[in-house]
């Protein structure tokens, strides 16, 4: 299923509902779209549900792998933010966690460090994307809503 697809079936259902209400929809949506962009991001899956692509080895100084997961700060509230009103919601990035967000998310060429000559071509890791359980997932609450 696509957003297109998914929009196009409620788009009419929701314009029967009040504004106020819209917008608590929306922030319900955000809030439980933000929790499954964090447990994904936490389980290292992208949306299709496949893992992200490992780190590269480390080849200087090092030695040992590193233990900690990616993103570990990255998937918190504090920059995992939801931006509810009554025509939609986002959920993304702030600040200068968007920038580093995006160039995973696409798989970008970026500075390793604050060193401008240090760069490396990062993979593609999906951090934020819908999968077919959040498409579901919009469409129960969307219809709890009408029930009420």
């Amino acid at each position: 299923m696509t957003i297109a697809r998914l929009e196009s079936e409620l788009s009419g259902l929701l314009n029967k509902v009040e504004p106020a209400a819209r917008r608590a929809l929306a922030r319900d949506i955000g809030r439980a779209l933000r929790q499954n962009q964090q447990k994904r991001i936490a389980a290292q899956q992208n949306p299709d549900g496949s893992g992200y692509a490992p780190r590269r080895a480390q080849y200087r100084q090092q030695k040992g792998r590193i233990r900690r997961q990616m993103f570990a700060k990255l998937r918190t509230a504090r920059w995992l933010k939801i931006e509810a009103n009554a025509g939609g919601v986002e959920v993304g990035f702030i600040r200068r966690v968007e920038r580093i967000a995006r160039v995973h998310q696409y798989g970008l060429r970026d500075c390793v460090s604050r060193h401008p000559y240090r760069e490396a071509q990062y993979p593609a890791r999906e951090l934020l994307g819908l999968s077919e359980q959040d498409f579901e997932m919009i469409r129960a609450k969307v219809l709890d809503q009408l029930a009420k």
